[in-house]
């Protein structure tokens, strides 16, 4: 970033895509570090990374030496994005595709992960837990459209057509405590159906959250029913991004801010592993 114009009189004559940029831009990590033993839902593979070649293993003549890993994980491991082949309902993926004739052969003909587009776009932190004035919303608490509506306004910021929405529960707290993070006997906090169709009918493309879910999961309950998940991905074609790292950006008090990320193109994939960043001020 240090090679971008930095003030605003530079940036009227640069591109204008810079000169959209702040005048001095901070990158927000938005994403979980990866590592072995990281939290993962009990539905889904998980990581695993060793080292492949260590240095000294070879030796080149010259003293060089390198080493590199195999990585094993999951498409719907740490902070990723679910394609909309991940979903069907009555055997049916968005906009009516035949879940089994798309899945034919071991990979996704329609919906696959390597058409989730990457996005440049205008992103909105909905700050579910500072709105009801606490750092974590307990185990298992529904988030309604009524608390997005009260996030939005107290953040100054609701989302439009197009938008990111991210929303935060403050469980992200938890990550490094695997137990508790994953919550099978407390719950975890996250958007209701109502929630997601007030999310739907503002045009967001994509909704993001700092769970393992996205979505309200009733204490011991666990991962039986995903109506939200059916909501956004089946009926509305809206991404979701889970696992999300959102107590940085909190602490900035922006709710308004530049939005990327670019998923893996995963040919024939239900989800991808993202690097999400927010620019701000």
């Amino acid at each position: 970033m240090s090679s971008l114009p930095r003030t605003p009189e530079v940036r009227q004559t640069a591109n204008p895509l810079l000169a959209a940029l702040p005048a001095d831009p901070r990158v927000v990590e938005l994403g979980q570090p990866l590592f072995t033993g990281m939290p993962c839902s009990p539905n889904h593979p998980g990581f695993r990374m060793t080292l492949a070649r260590r240095h000294g293993d070879m030796v080149r003549p010259d003293g060089g030496s390198a080493s590199n890993e195999v990585i094993v994980t999951g498409g719907h491991v740490g902070t990723h994005i679910d394609a909309l082949s991940h979903v069907s309902h009555n055997g049916r993926l968005h906009g009516g595709v035949d879940a089994a004739e798309a899945q034919s052969g071991g990979a996704f003909s329609e919906h696959g992960a390597e058409l989730t587009p990457a996005m440049v776009t205008r992103g909105v932190l909905l700050d579910v837990a500072a709105a009801h004035g606490t750092g974590t919303l307990p185990g298992g608490y529904g988030v309604s459209a009524a608390d997005l509506e009260r996030a939005a306004e107290e953040g100054g910021a609701e989302p439009r057509p197009g938008d990111v929405a991210l929303v935060r529960t403050g469980w992200a707290r938890h990550f490094d405590d695997p137990v508790a993070y994953l919550g099978k006997e407390s719950g975890v906090p996250g958007i209701t159906e109502d929630a997601g169709r007030w999310l739907a009918e503002r045009g967001v493309r994509a909704v993001g959250c700092d769970t393992t879910a996205c979505e309200q999961i009733p204490a011991g309950a666990g991962h039986s029913v995903l109506p939200v998940h059916r909501l956004l991905l089946v009926e509305h074609g809206i991404y979701i991004m889970e696992h999300l790292a959102l107590e940085d950006l909190a602490a900035v008090g922006q709710h308004e801010f530049l939005f990327l990320v670019a998923p893996l193109r995963i040919v024939g994939g239900t989800g991808s592993p993202i690097r999400p960043v927010a620019v701000v001020a």
